[in-house]
């Protein structure tokens, strides 16, 4: 009798560990403090847009480099990173791929080759330690 209620005990238990325990394997942080605005002119908000944009040139498609033509929004989020989710309006230049350090730009007038999209990048951010990743990134067509 003692062994069957021990054998209970212990189906009983292993449940209740099961739900408990913490997924390694997802990054669970906390966060410290919630989305707010944060002034577009902010030098990290400029850092990384510039960022997530030279991350878009790269991983795009297009034979064009694309600038922003507008920052429309920009929160930051305090977790283990500065996380900053910037709403941005970008357009195709009339840059080729790949930009020369000296190349002028300016935004794609033809009529055939114009192309703006509104895109939301989530960065995250070390910029004290230069440190920088594109966590998210959405564009659809403007």
């Amino acid at each position: 009798m003692p062994r069957c209620r021990c054998l209970s005990l212990i189906l009983l238990t292993i449940p209740l560990a099961l739900v408990a325990r913490k997924d390694p394997k997802k990054n669970e942080t906390g966060v410290l403090r919630k989305l707010k605005p944060v002034n577009a002119s902010n030098a990290n908000v400029k850092q990384c847009l510039w960022f997530a944009m030279q991350e878009y040139n790269k991983e795009s498609e297009d034979k064009y480099v694309f600038l922003v033509v507008k920052t429309l929004q920009a929160q930051l989020q305090v977790t283990n990173l500065l996380e900053y989710l910037i709403d941005v309006e970008i357009a195709r230049s009339d840059c080729r791929k790949p930009l020369s350090t000296n190349e002028i730009c300016a935004i794609q007038e033809n009529s055939k080759l114009k192309k703006k999209l509104s895109c939301s990048f989530l960065v995250g951010a070390l910029p004290w330690n230069g440190e920088f990743t594109v966590m998210e990134k959405k564009c659809e067509d403007a």
